[in-house]
C-alpha cells in the first residue's frame, strides 16, 4: 500500500475520532431543565447570542432595543449566529448548531495543520502528532465547542499560515484575504495579519510591491471600513468593551498581569516542553519556520499586552493564545522529530537507531498529550477529559437556565433585570430589559474607573494577601448608577465582597425565592413582579 494512502487512512481515522469526541463533548455540555434539553454556550458567547437574536428579529445589533451600545467584539460571528435565529428552531436548541459549527471549523482546521506539517516534512509521525495534539487540546475545544469565535479564527489562521508558506516562488493574496475577513470576526486578528505581512515582506523581496499593495489595501478596507461602520451605527470608533477592559488600567500593571498569566500558563504546561520548539531556530534557518514562530509570538505578545484573558484556565491557553496553539504543536512535534533524528544519526546500527527514535517519539508524544491537557497527577481533569465528570461551566449554565425560566414565570415582559452573568439569562429572557452590572453593554460603567478587588479566584499578585485580583472586563461597576438610577425590578446576584457597597441602594428591595428556590432581590411594590409566584424571605 502506498505511503500516501496509509497517511490518508490514518488521518481519516484520527479525524473521525475527533468528530466523535467533539459530538460527545457537545452532548455532555447540554443541560436538562424541567424535562427539556437546553444547549448552552460559554456564558460570554451567550452575550453574542442575545445580539444575534435581536438582529435576526429586526431590532438591530443591540443588547436592548433602542440602545446602541456595542457590547461585543465579534461582529461577523454575531451575524453568523443571527442566521440560525432566522430558522424555526427553539431558543434552547439554537446553541447546538453553533456548537456543531465550532466542531466543523475545528475539524477542518486539522486539515490545514496537516498541510502545514507537510510543508516541512513528510514524516507521518510528525503529522499525526501535530494533528492529534491540536484535535484533543482541552482549552481549544472548550473555547471552540462552547460557542466562542475561537473555532472559526483557528480555521482562518491555520489556512492563512499554510497559504503563506505553501509556495515562495509566486505571490498569492489569499492569506491577506482570509486574515482580513478574520478581523471582522475579531478586530484583534490585525495582529497575525501584520505579523505575516511583515515576515513575507522581508522574506520575499521580489514581491514586496504586491505584498505592500494587497496588505495595505485590505487592512484599510476592513479595519477602516468596520471602524467607520461602528462610528456611524454606535457613535464611537471603538467597542464599548474596549473601554471596559482597557481604559483606566495602567499599561504597566496590565502587562504585568498578562506576563504573570503567561508564566502561569508555561509553568502548568511544563515550561521545558514550551521552550523546546525554540531549538529549531538553532538549526533551521528558514523564513517559513520564522513565520510560524512570529505568528505564535505575536499572539503571546498580544495576550500580555491586554493583560491576559478573564478566563485563565489553570495554565491552559487563553482565547488569544489557543488559536495559535496548532502552530505551536507543529513546531513541537517537528522539533522532537528533528532532535531524535540527530541523536539517532550518532548510533552505529541504523535499524536500532530508527526504532529507538520512533519509540522515544511515541513516549514523548504521550507525555505531551497528558501534559498539555493538564492530566498528569490530576484525576479530576482526567475524568472531565473522558466525560466521566461534568464539564467545566455546565453546572453554572444549568443554574442560569433555571434562573431564567423562573424569572420568566415570575415577571412581566416589562420587567427590568440586573445581572452579573450577562449571557444565558438575558438571552432566554430576550423580551425583558436587561441591565449588565459589569458594564459590557453600559457606557457609563465602561468609562468609569477601575475598582478594587472583586474577590474572585484569579491570577493574583502585588500583595501577600492577594487582595488585588485582576480580571479583564470584571473590574468596573457602579451601584449608584445601576441600582440607584436605573432601579431594576430584579437583581439576580451580587458578589459577596460588594454587598456592603450595594446596601445603601437596596433599601427598596426584598429577598425572595423563585419557583426553583433561586433567591433574588425584588424591588418592593414593583408592578412588573408576579408576587404570587415568589416567596418573600425574612
Amino acid at each position: 500500500m502506498p505511503l500516501r494512502t496509509i497517511r490518508n487512512i490514518l488521518f481519516g481515522l484520527l479525524l473521525a475520532g475527533y468528530v466523535y469526541y467533539g459530538l460527545q463533548f457537545i452532548e455532555k455540555s447540554a443541560v436538562v431543565v424541567q424535562g427539556q434539553t437546553y444547549y448552552t454556550l460559554f456564558d460570554d458567547a451567550m452575550i453574542s447570542m442575545r445580539y444575534a437574536y435581536n438582529l435576526a428579529h429586526g431590532m438591530g445589533l443591540v443588547w436592548n432595543p433602542g440602545e446602541y451600545v456595542e457590547g461585543f467584539t465579534n461582529p461577523l460571528w454575531v451575524g453568523y449566529m443571527a442566521l440560525f435565529h432566522l430558522l424555526p428552531i427553539p431558543a434552547g436548541q439554537i446553541s447546538f448548531y453553533i456548537q456543531l459549527s465550532g466542531l466543523v471549523f475545528l475539524a477542518t482546521s486539522l486539515f490545514f495543520v496537516r498541510k502545514i506539517v507537510e510543508e516541512f516534512t513528510d514524516d507521518i509521525f510528525v503529522m499525526l502528532g501535530a494533528v492529534a495534539l491540536t484535535a484533543f487540546y482541552g482549552p481549544l475545544n472548550i473555547w471552540g465547542l462552547l460557542g466562542m469565535e475561537v473555532s472559526l479564527l483557528t480555521l482562518l489562521l491555520t489556512a492563512a499560515v499554510w497559504i503563506a508558506i505553501r509556495d515562495s516562488s509566486r505571490f498569492t493574496p489569499w492569506s491577506y484575504i482570509l486574515l482580513a475577513v478574520s478581523t471582522l470576526v475579531r478586530t484583534d486578528m490585525a495582529v497575525p495579519f501584520l505579523v505575516i505581512f511583515g515576515v513575507l515582506f522581508i522574506a520575499q523581496p521580489q514581491y514586496r510591491k504586491q505584498h505592500l499593495v494587497w496588505a495595505t489595501g485590505l487592512f484599510i478596507l476592513f479595519i477602516g471600513g468596520q471602524t467607520l461602520a461602528r462610528y456611524l451605527y454606535y457613535g464611537d470608533v471603538l467597542p464599548n468593551t474596549y473601554y471596559l477592559k482597557i481604559e483606566g488600567w495602567p499599561i504597566s500593571l496590565r502587562m504585568m498581569r498578562g506576563l504573570y498569566a503567561l508564566i502561569w500558563f508555561a509553568y502548568y504546561s511544563n515550561w521545558a516542553f514550551m521552550l523546546l520548539p525554540f531549538t529549531l531556530l538553532l538549526f533551521r534557518h528558514d523564513w517559513k519556520v520564522i513565520l510560524l514562530f512570529m505568528v505564535l509570538l505575536g499572539q503571546i505578545a498580544y495576550s500580555v499586552y491586554v493583560g491576559g484573558d478573564a478566563w485563565e484556565n489553570h495554565g491552559g491557553a487563553n482565547r488569544y493564545i489557543a488559536l495559535a496553539m496548532p502552530i505551536f504543536f507543529v513546531l513541537f512535534t517537528w522539533t522532537i522529530h528533528e532532535l531524535l533524528g540527530k541523536a539517532a544519526a550518532t548510533l552505529e546500527s541504523r535499524r536500532e537507531a530508527v526504532l529507538g527514535a520512533r519509540l522515544a517519539y511515541v513516549i514523548l508524544f504521550a507525555i505531551a498529550m497528558l501534559n498539555f491537557n493538564l492530566l498528569l497527577g490530576d484525576w479530576k481533569s482526567i475524568e472531565r477529559w473522558q466525560f466521566n465528570r461534568k464539564l467545566d461551566y455546565v453546572a453554572g449554565n444549568e443554574r442560569n437556565v433555571r434562573t431564567a425560566l423562573a424569572l420568566r414565570d415570575a415577571t412581566t415582559p416589562d420587567a427590568s433585570i440586573a445581572v452579573i452573568g450577562a449571557g444565558s439569562i438575558p438571552y432566554l429572557l430576550h423580551d425583558r430589559y436587561v441591565i449588565d452590572i459589569l458594564g459590557k453593554t453600559d457606557p457609563v460603567i465602561a468609562h468609569g474607573p477601575i475598582r478594587q478587588s472583586l474577590g474572585i479566584p484569579d491570577v493574583a499578585f502585588l500583595s501577600p494577601g492577594n487582595e488585588n485580583r485582576m480580571r479583564p472586563g470584571h473590574m468596573k461597576w457602579n451601584y449608584a448608577h445601576t441600582f440607584g438610577e436605573l432601579k431594576p425590578d430584579v437583581i439576580v446576584s451580587l458578589w459577596d465582597e460588594t454587598v456592603k457597597e450595594a446596601e445603601p441602594y437596596l433599601k427598596d428591595y426584598v429577598l425572595a425565592a423563585l419557583g426553583d428556590k433561586t433567591t433574588v432581590l425584588l424591588r418592593k411594590d414593583s408592578p412588573n413582579i408576579l408576587w404570587d409566584q415568589v416567596v418573600i424571605k425574612e
